[in-house]
């Protein structure tokens, strides 16, 4: 048996653990999203003459630094909230990481076997076999789409822009291709030493196929950009309470927690918004169940004379002897009638549920709540003078497929999004959520409104601009202007079409090396 060489190992592994961290820089608060454009180079180039096994251990070194290195806040919730002592709540991290990076690990592989077996360049097989993997990996096991290459990019607004067509998916496939082209210069002379018929030919007409899309991508992005969007001026205001995590329920402090809201709300009617918007689970009671505190809040609202959005936790009835609950959004009106109540559709694993309940029994000290929190079935819109519009919330702003259902049908003037990222702290965890909201604004061509408890709220418009935002932990009003825009995007109305088009050929590419000889 030979022995395991160090400086071998360090020469497969590093360049893809190199990679990994290049992109954990290119994300909140970091923010070097240029190094997206060159971040998997390292990594591509190593898995040129990786066989299977080894590529896939590659995929495994890229994807556990960048996974964990993006993510490593969810550390903070379950370790100050969860009562998880800290070095296993990194184990938990790690955990999860080393799962998402099973997806690159088979990115690794699939990209080894194919480039080594066919003619075509990798500016055509990255990101082909990158953003089907990215897709089905904000589905598998219920989803969790965080940490998309894509997101890197929410500053560059010129860029972006195009993925009112193909999605947030979109933007993956052209930093990935740009990588491909990058590595593909690099291994040139090998592929011709390996291949000593490659045709030369096919590199240029693959480099002057994606120098054609990055025009024809920039020539949209500005034509976008200078549209003048349809709609009409609103006027809203956005309360942050920020109320900490660990007083948001305690009985000591729930008169307190309300008069924040309503002395802020009342500071806000000065400014005469047609709507005030409360984070998600602003108020410490139950809505409707709680009499005394919903007639005292109705009776407030009344005085406002304007409409209020709020996040309430809602009791829906028994079950088992356990009380269920619901995360949702209520409307009231001028007149402090009830006008809209969405309940949350994608719950949070292991937050406000957990899966295999009775497998996992030692888990439930996690879910904050006295009973189970179930989900709703309807993707309801709130219909008012004013405009259209639904309310996701918390981490359902970071699932498209999800967001668009809400406008695919019926149109819609603007998204408002509910959170409550006390849990996160002050890591990285709140800045990397804000930012993704940013594409769910162009992908639907809908103006956004961000209310989060203790930040960050703020306005993003429909080309993805970020109007104002407030800063973290701190007591703040925001009032803005936004237009609201009724136009429904291609993707608002056919979906994830380009993703499904990208798993199609990833099936192509791979049938030769599935159904030839090994």
């Amino acid at each position: 048996m030979n022995s395991i060489n160090p400086k071998n190992l360090i020469n497969v592994y590093a360049p893809a653990f190199i990679s990994g961290l290049l992109l954990v820089l290119c994300f909140p608060t970091i923010d070097l999203f240029g190094l997206a454009w060159i971040a998997l180079v390292p990594s591509l180039l190593s898995l040129y003459d990786r066989k299977p096994k080894q590529a896939f251990k590659v995929g495994l070194f890229l994807g556990i630094p960048y996974f964990f290195g993006t993510q490593y806040w969810i550390y903070h919730s379950i370790n100050h909230y969860g009562s998880i002592p800290f070095i296993v709540s990194i184990c938990i991290v790690l955990l999860l990481s080393l799962y998402l990076s099973l997806y690159i690990g088979i990115f690794a592989l699939l990209f080894s076997k194919t480039i080594k077996s066919t003619r075509l360049q990798s500016l055509f097989i990255a990101p082909v076999f990158w953003v089907a993997l990215e897709f089905l990996r904000s589905y598998a096991l219920t989803g969790f789409p965080w940490s998309s290459i894509g997101y890197t990019q929410y500053k560059f607004l010129p860029l972006i822009q195009f993925t009112d067509i193909t999605g947030i998916y979109g933007v993956s496939f052209f930093v990935v291709a740009v990588n491909g082209a990058i590595a593909d210069i690099l291994l040139i002379k090998k592929r011709i030493r390996d291949m000593p018929l490659f045709p030369l030919s096919h590199t240029v007409i693959g480099f002057s196929l994606l120098f054609l899309f990055s025009v024809s991508i920039f020539v949209y992005g500005y034509w976008r950009l200078g549209q003048e969007r349809p709609g009409k001026q609103l006027r809203v205001s956005i309360v942050q309470g920020n109320i900490e995590q660990d007083k948001k329920w305690e009985p000591v402090f729930q008169n307190a927690v309300i008069e924040t809201y309503k002395k802020l709300s009342v500071e806000a009617v000065s400014s005469s918004p047609v709507i005030i918007v409360w984070p998600e689970t602003a108020v410490p009671f139950y809505f409707n169940a709680d009499k005394l505190y919903t007639n005292q809040l109705i009776d407030f609202q009344q005085g406002l004379n304007t409409y209020l959005l709020f996040g309430s936790v809602l009791v829906k009835g028994q079950r088992g002897g356990r009380v269920l609950l619901s995360n949702s959004v209520v409307l009231l009106d001028r007149d402090g009638m009830v006008s809209y109540i969405y309940d949350k559709i994608h719950l949070v694993p292991f937050g406000e549920y957990i899966p295999l309940r009775k497998i996992l029994f030692f888990l439930d000290k996690l879910v904050v709540g006295v009973g189970d929190y179930i989900h709703g079935g309807s993707y309801l819109k709130a219909i008012t003078p004013f405009g259209d519009f639904a309310t996701v919330i918390c981490y359902e702003i970071i699932f498209p497929g999800l967001v668009r259902k809400f406008y695919a049908k019926g149109g819609g003037d603007f998204i408002v999004t509910i959170t409550n990222d006390a849990w996160f702290g002050r890591t990285t965890g709140p800045y990397q959520h804000f930012s993704m909201a940013v594409f769910r604004a162009i992908e639907n061509r809908k103006p956004l409104i961000r209310a989060a408890n203790t930040g960050i709220s703020g306005f993003i418009d429909s080309n993805g601009r970020i109007l104002s935002k407030t800063r973290l932990f701190q007591q703040e009003i925001l009032t803005q202007n936004i237009r609201t825009d009724p136009a429904r995007s291609f993707y608002t109305k056919y979906g994830d079409i380009f993703s499904y088009i990208c798993i199609v050929f990833s099936v192509i590419l791979l049938a030769p090396l599935l159904l030839g000889p090994e």
